[in-house]
């Protein structure tokens, strides 16, 4: 597979780069019991340098799963709990009067990290989510007219509970947009929960998962490498043109009112890149370009009144377009 916009990897650093994500997947893996898909989608966009939506009821391990992946970079981790009465200020800083130095100085707010965990972002007010959510695309702070570049990389993994709608401030498509991709956590199997269970109740006061086990392989510089090394992954142009007919599908297909945009498009590319790399690979195949499609489109398509009458989800309609959108061959 050609692409004339990339330029080849070289084969040793195409092996480090590989050995270094499989041992990270398998450091996460040893704290985060079950979710095996979950984890690989985190991880790939990770590399793909976007930010994640995830949507699950709580107690499914969402902070234990980004506070694993933060161990695994010696990365710096926040946690904000969203509410309503949350201002952008304890998000971003604010500037502080020193009464010594009679002087104005900055405390940074937890945004400054590299990786920030957004619970239940949809309890926020609009006026704080689009805050964030600026960040999320500027990578930098504004505090009193002085800006402040955030350090790479820089992630936001964002959560909200599918279940409550009762004082909560949906965000608007065009701000979903922002999410590189969208994950659904799923309740674990019988055999995980047990596992989960003697993990948590076996010599431990309290019922914390804790990250102590998970070995810090790299540092944050590392993963920009990596980073780099992912936009770097050969992609087809028979490949880009499916990515594309896949997303133009979504216009006009039935049961789907409003479909992806451009910005889907590039969103597939981005993380099927990732997950080439993750899989061991320098080229993105097609089943790449499937594997990515739900995570990444299923956030960007608005569903018919009609289709939701008939019990039709987002991730349904797309599974009946990718199946009948052929794939290139060869």
């Amino acid at each position: 597979m050609n692409d004339s916009t990339a330029t080849a990897i070289p084969a040793d650093r195409l092996a480090q780069a590989i050995g270094i994500v499989q041992r990270m997947r398998e450091e996460i893996r040893s704290a985060v019991i079950g979710q095996q898909a979950v984890v690989d989608q985190v991880l790939a966009c990770c590399l793909a340098g976007g930010h994640v939506l995830i949507e699950g009821v709580p107690g499914l391990g969402k902070t234990l799963l980004v506070k694993a992946l933060a161990k695994t970079f010696s990365g710096e981790f926040s946690r904000i709990q969203f509410t309503p009465d949350l201002m952008p200020a304890d998000v971003m800083g604010h500037a502080v009067y020193d009464m010594k130095s009679q002087s104005f100085s900055v405390r940074k707010g937890p945004v400054f990290s590299h990786l920030l965990l957004a619970d239940e972002i949809n309890r926020a007010p609009a006026k704080t989510q689009s805050s964030l959510l600026e960040v999320m695309q500027e990578r930098q702070v504004t505090i009193e007219g002085e800006s402040h570049q955030l350090p790479p990389p820089f992630m936001v993994l964002a959560t909200q509970n599918p279940l409550e709608n009762e004082g909560t401030y949906p965000l608007p498509e065009a701000q979903l947009d922002r999410f590189l991709i969208k994950v659904r956590i799923d309740y674990p199997s019988v055999e995980e929960e047990e596992q989960m269970l003697r993990m948590v109740t076996r010599d431990r006061v309290g019922d914390g998962l804790d990250v102590n086990q998970v070995a810090t392989l790299v540092k944050p510089e590392t993963i920009v490498v990596l980073q780099q090394l992912v936009a770097k992954i050969r992609v087809d142009d028979a490949v880009s043109a499916y990515a594309v007919r896949l997303v133009r599908a979504t216009r006009d297909w039935p049961g789907i009112a409003i479909g992806a945009g451009p910005r889907g498009s590039i969103a597939l590319v981005r993380m099927a890149r990732a997950m080439a790399l993750t899989s061991g690979r320098d080229y993105v195949t097609p089943d790449d370009i499937k594997s990515a499609a739900l995570p990444v489109l299923r956030h960007r398509i608005a569903v018919s009144p009609e289709s939701e009458l008939d019990g039709l989800s987002s991730d349904d309609l797309l599974l009946g377009l990718i199946e009948e959108i052929a794939a290139p061959r060869g």
